[in-house]
Formats: structure tokens, sequence, C-alpha cells
């Protein structure tokens, strides 16, 4: 191994040295963590703000539209997991190359990612398409809610590979260490969607109003602008990564390690997706005013723990490209101190939260009584325990870096199925607890699963298992370069 302190020579001249790539194997680890994860924190604050600003404006269509929203949402989050992982597999792979300072190796990794989203994402389109109805129907709702619930679901559908070039883009940039330019892109095609979703939802002169299905339009087509120009940008090679259509040809060992390490993330993010579906279901036992109030909340929860993604995103890359340079000891540096900013900065936010749950929850629905008084009670159960969700998530962030999207897998399975949900269900079923056995599940799952991601980084062999497997894994990819591309091709 490298002795982690130990100056590097200065990466090659090419796209890697270009634009906004940053090299974490070197200087200071806090200082690399904060200058990643700002931007990403705020990419990911626009990234959210698609589905506020929707839940937003079709609150002013009352509570069956905001119920038909909330429903819809686990459905799509499931199906965007699904093929979610590979992007993630392609961020690690770009990340340790990159680390290991082999550019052709980088650029093939995300060509070959790209291939690999593209087909999953056309898959899962047209599945999701055609099976919109029967999931929603699945969860039993009123008739009007699964009405507009299935025309947002075909519609959203229908962009999704659009929305997948968008994040793998992002994936692969942030493997290099530029978390700013997604920013740039993501923040203007948000604020087209600020404009596009009241002209589609409430209608204005000639454009009629589409209602909840019109908030999908908006979303799809600023996501599908996002995604055209990222495309651009990484054919460009002006970004770190330069794109080339040879490289999207298939090639059975890159796409084989695409797999296998973005199979797990798959099935981590699907297993989590699945648990809200199924905690969706169990909430939609309680009525409409549950799910309304469940819905608002959990949005809620999705937007303040975006502190902690950016973090655990960050981490990932110091990570990644750490282990790809052979560095181990700054990667344990970088995911002990990820945590407990992830700790320290979520319980904040947290208690924030509990102070304005009324008012918050109320800028959703103002002319829902009932569902504002339900969600803010939901919202008292849920804050005083986000710090401990920032330790889970940063440590799967460290997991995916080192490449070890197995035990990423098993601690989102360990939160979701053996604790989330068997206790919302014994809480709200068996013990009577109704709704309010749903909302105590949350920090209950998340004080457990954080003391065991904390146990887990405190053992270490994380670590110290993965590295020599995955150094070997970024060593294959720069042969496979270097035969492919020829000793002599600059």
């Amino acid at each position: 191994m490298a002795d982690p302190e130990q100056p590097r020579a200065a990466p090659p001249p090419g796209p890697a040295a270009r634009a906004g790539s940053r090299d974490t194997t070197d200087g200071p680890i806090l200082r690399a963590l904060v200058t990643l994860s700002v931007p990403i924190v705020a990419t990911n604050v626009f990234q959210s703000l698609y589905q506020l600003i929707d839940t937003f404006w079709v609150g002013r269509l009352g509570a069956d539209a905001v119920a038909a929203v909330s429903l819809s949402f686990p459905v799509l989050f499931l199906m965007i997991s699904a093929g979610g992982g590979m992007s993630i597999a392609g961020a690690v792979l770009v990340a340790q190359t990159f680390g290991a300072r082999d550019q052709a190796a980088t650029d093939r990794a995300a060509a070959q990612t790209l291939l690999v989203v593209g087909v999953v994402s056309l898959a899962l389109s047209i599945a999701g398409y055609l099976l919109s109805g029967p999931l929603i129907a699945f969860f039993g709702p009123e008739a009007t809610v699964e009405e507009m619930a299935v025309g947002y679901l075909q519609v959203s559908f229908l962009g999704l590979v659009a929305v997948f070039v968008y994040f793998v883009f992002q994936a692969l940039l942030r493997g290099v260490g530029d978390a700013k330019t997604p920013m740039i892109v993501v923040a203007g095609t948000v604020v087209l969607n600020f404009f596009l979703d009241p002209l589609l939802i409430l209608g204005w002169g000639p454009v009629p109003a589409y209602g909840v299905v019109g908030a999908a339009w908006a979303t799809i087509i600023a996501q599908g602008l996002a995604g055209a120009i990222g495309l651009v940008l990484l054919f460009s090679g002006r970004y770190g990564i330069h794109l080339r259509l040879r490289d999207l040809l298939p090639q059975r060992e890159l796409v084989t390690k695409i797999l296998r390490l973005g199979v797990p993330s798959s099935i981590e993010q699907s297993a989590r997706a699945l648990g809200l579906a199924v905690m969706m279901l169990l909430v939609a036992s309680f009525g409409t005013t549950a799910i309304a109030s469940y819905g608002i909340g959990a949005r809620i929860f999705s937007f303040v723990i975006i502190p902690a993604m950016g973090l655990s995103m960050a981490v990932s890359t110091v990570v990644g490209q750490n282990v790809g340079a052979g560095r181990d000891e700054r990667a344990i540096t970088a995911a002990r101190l990820g945590m407990l900013a992830g700790f320290i900065g979520l319980t904040a936010a947290g208690l924030v939260l509990f102070v304005l749950a009324e008012p918050v929850v109320r800028a959703f629905v103002p002319s829902e009584p009932e569902v504002i008084a339900v969600g803010t009670r939901f919202m008292y159960i849920l804050t005083p325990a986000f710090g401990f969700f920032g330790l889970q998530m940063v440590m799967s962030g460290a997991l995916a870096g080192a490449g070890n999207t197995m035990a990423a897998m098993m601690l989102s399975i360990l939160a979701f199925w053996v604790l989330r949900f068997p206790v919302a269900w014994v809480l709200s079923v068996p013990a009577g607890m109704g709704p309010d056995g749903v909302f105590w599940s949350f920090p209950i799952s998340n004080v457990l699963s954080g003391a065991i991601a904390w146990w887990w980084f405190l053992r270490g062999r994380w670590i110290k298992r993965v590295v020599d497997e995955d150094v070997a894994l970024a060593g294959a990819v720069r042969e496979e370069a270097i035969v492919e591309e020829g000793v002599g091709e600059g």
C-alpha cells in the first residue's frame, strides 16, 4: 500500500485535469469533503425541489390530489431504484480508476455505465408504464385518488430514460470529483420546473389545466433537458470524462464489473423503495387523511436528510479515489469525519423542524385542518432521531466507495426490513396505535440502524477486506484500457 502521507505526483494532462474534476488523494480530507459535499447537497436540494414544488402546487387541488402524488411516489421510487445501482457502480469504477490515474479506463468505465443504464432504464420505463394501473390498485385507494395516481405515474414513466441519463451524468462527474457542474445544470432546470408546474397543473390562458398529470409533465420536461445537457457535456471531454461512440459498444468484462457492483446497490435501493411502498400500503389502510399526512411528512424527511445524502456521496467519492490509489487510511478518516458531521448536522436540522412542525405542514395543505393535525404529530415523532439516520447514510456511502456494495445492501435491508416495517406493523395493528404506530417506527429504526452503522465502522474490517479486492479491480480495468486502446494511443 502507498504511504497515506506521501505526496503524489500531479495528475497527467487530459480530461482528468480539466474543468471541475478534483483529485482527493492528497491534501486535507475535511476540506475535500466540504468542497465536494456542499455542491452535492445543493444539487440534491434542487433535485428534491422538483418533488416539493409538485406537492406544493398539487396541494392547491385538495387532499385527494396530494394523496395521489404521495401514493405514486413509492412506486416511481421503486422503479428508479431498481436501476439506480448501475449509476453507483459507474461512480465507484470512475472514482477508483481516476484515483489510480488511468484516464482511458475512466472514460471507458463511464461509457459502459451509460450503456448499461440506458438499456435498464428503457426496460423499466416500459414495464412501469404498463404496470402503473395494477400497482396503484394494489394499494386499494379511493377511486378518485386511484385515477389521478395512475395518470401521474404513466406520464412519469414516459420520461424515465431522460431522468436516468441525468442521474448517470451526475454520478460519473462526482466520481472524478466534479460536483459543481451537475449543480449548475439542475439549478437551471428547477427554475424551469417552477414555472411549468403552475402552468400545467392549474392552466393559464390557452394552456389547459392538466391537474396532477401536469405536475408529472413539468418534471419530466425539466429533467429531460438536464439529461440532454449532461450528455453534451460528457461527450465534449472538458469535464474530467470524455465519452466516445466507440466506447459505447458493449464490452463484456466491464459490463460484468458494473453489474457485479451495481446489482447489490440496486437491490439496496429497491429494498428501501419497496419498504416505502409496503409502508404506504400499511398507511393506506387508515384512509386518505393518513396517506396525505404521511406523504407530507415523508417528503419533508426526504428533504431534510439531503445534507446526509450529500455527505454520503462525498465520502463515497473520497473513499473510492483513495481506495483506487491504495490509501486506505485516508479512506477510513474520510468515513469517520463524514459520519460525525452527518450525525451533528441532522440532529440540528431535526430540532429546528420540531419547533416549526405545524407551520411547515400547513404550508403544504393550508385548507385541510385534519391533515395538518396528523402531519404535525408525525413531525413531532420523526424529527428528534434524524442524526442517527445520518450515521447510516454516510456509512453506506463509505461502503459503496470502497466497492463493498454488498455490505451497503445488507445495512439498508437491516434498517428497513428487519427494523422499520416490523415495528410499524406491530405498533399500528396489533398494538392498536393506528398511523401513530407507523410514525414511531421511524425514530426507533433510525436509532438502531445508526448504532449498528457506527459499530460496523469501528470494527474496521470493511476497509481492510475491500481494498485489495478493488485495487485489483481498478488494475484489471486499466489493463483492458491498455490492450484495447494501444500503448501508443494518446
